[in-house]
């Protein structure tokens, strides 16, 4: 046997597919399929839970950041530091854009009398047309985004409907939460609807609308401050980036968008993480069985591990042939599982319909069978087609994750069934035979 790495090497995966070969026609066979599949099929499962999860939540991520919080949010900033910064968006890839907002609470009345409250934000009337990130987030559902007349207002979806307005009625701020120079109470703030938005955060449909940013002067009152929300062009970048701009302007107060509904951030990522955790469990499953599979392959070739010893063989490469065998476990099982997941993930809607098609044929089916009668109140599920909505989005250095665990998994289960390979010499093995 060569003393070199790959001599070592190819001797390991010589005698490892030799004993692969014979192992295919006995007992532990069928546990080593089962492996590969249990490892297959946890890969699958995770990425496509994964990335139905990530899909789920950063629509909600999304709408928020772009429609409400901005990446950064800056106060206390004059003109000039203003125009700067709308210069630095300009000329450092860091930053996309800068515009001023004005924010207050009001309770809104219609003309037909129904009440909501919701939150009215003043921005700047081309802001649709130069954010591409407010503009993707935001679909009017009728109408269209413009604030270029006076006293005009686009509604969520939601509060409309709450407010029972379309295109072209009529709204009053009949309570607004301004400065101290704003009457609180006027039957006279009157805004005509020219569209209405929907977006992936349903408590922005019901509660949010926009008017343009001088009516937001003009009702607001004179002591309401702007708040100028930024963009960057990586969200993961707003420490490094409130950093910059600190230094930049010491005088200014800056925020971060994880500030900004800090609590429901928080229960997304838990959701989530428990969610892989829970799904995680196939692995320890499949690990149990990988090492009590291991355990009788190690026992079957007991009097081949003794007579290698006896050779002269290193008890670290005999056991290197075990685990090269959980190591090619976890590899075909993992390059499957991560083909079969990319799949599904990128074509959620075919196979959530598909499913929801085969589900509702068997039930048919075995309707027919039980209680014919009862066929007439079948229908498909539609919680498959909510489902197959949810844009699904995979992230690389998940799916890099899950396939390191798929692939972990069976070589630790390897490493503790092979750990007391050697406890027999040649003696015993062949007075037992």
């Amino acid at each position: 046997m060569s003393k070199t790495f790959f001599g070592d090497l190819k001797w390991i995966t010589r005698i490892s597919s030799r004993f692969a070969r014979v192992d295919r026609k006995s007992k532990s066979a069928a546990t080593s399929k089962l492996a590969t599949l249990g490892i297959c099929f946890g890969v699958m499962t995770l990425i496509v839970v994964m990335s139905i999860m990530n899909g789920f939540q950063l629509s909600f991520i999304d709408a928020i950041i772009e429609l409400s919080s901005y990446h950064i949010q800056a106060e206390d900033l004059d003109t000039s530091q203003y125009d700067a910064i709308k210069d630095l968006c300009r000329d450092n890839k860091r930053f996309v854009s800068v515009s001023p907002f004005y924010e207050a609470q009001t309770l809104m009345t219609s003309e037909y009398g129904r009440e909501s409250a919701a939150v009215i934000r003043a921005v700047e009337p081309s802001v649709y047309k130069d954010d591409k990130g407010f503009k993707s987030q935001m679909v009017m559902r009728s109408g269209y985004f413009d604030l270029e007349d006076k006293n005009s207002i686009i509604l969520g979806s939601k509060l409309a409907r709450n407010l029972g307005v379309r295109v072209g009625d009529t709204v009053n701020f009949f309570v607004l939460s301004g400065s101290s120079d704003v009457s609180l109470l006027s039957t006279e703030r009157n805004f005509i609807v020219t569209g209405v938005f929907t977006s992936g955060y349903s408590e922005l449909n019901s509660s949010y609308c926009y008017i343009g940013i001088e009516d937001g002067k003009e009702y607001f009152g004179e002591k309401a401050k702007p708040v100028y929300g930024i963009k960057i062009s990586d969200k993961d970048d707003d420490a490094a980036s409130i950093n910059y701009l600190t230094k930049l302007y010491p005088e200014a107060k800056f925020k971060s968008w994880r500030e900004y509904n800090k609590s429901f951030f928080g229960a997304l990522r838990i959701e989530k993480n428990i969610l892989l955790m829970l799904v995680a469990i196939i692995f320890v499953v499949v690990g149990i069985n990988i090492y009590n599979g291991m355990r009788r392959l190690v026992y079957e070739r007991r009097s081949e591990i003794a007579v290698l010893s006896a050779l002269g063989a290193p008890s670290s490469r005999i056991k290197a042939i075990f685990i090269t065998r959980g190591l090619t476990t976890g590899l075909i099982g993992s390059f499957f599982g991560v083909i079969f997941g990319l799949l599904i993930s990128i074509n959620t809607d075919f196979f959530f319909k598909a499913v929801s098609f085969v589900m509702y044929w068997i039930q048919y089916a075995f309707t027919a069978i039980t209680s014919p009668k009862s066929l007439v109140y079948l229908s498909e599920n539609s919680s498959y087609a909510l489902y197959a909505s949810i844009p699904a989005r995979v992230i690389f250095g998940e799916v890099v994750m899950i396939a390191l665990f798929g692939l972990v998994s069976p070589l630790f289960a390897s490493w503790f069934a092979g750990k007391n390979i050697l406890k027999l010499t040649v003696a015993e093995v062949l007075h037992d035979e």
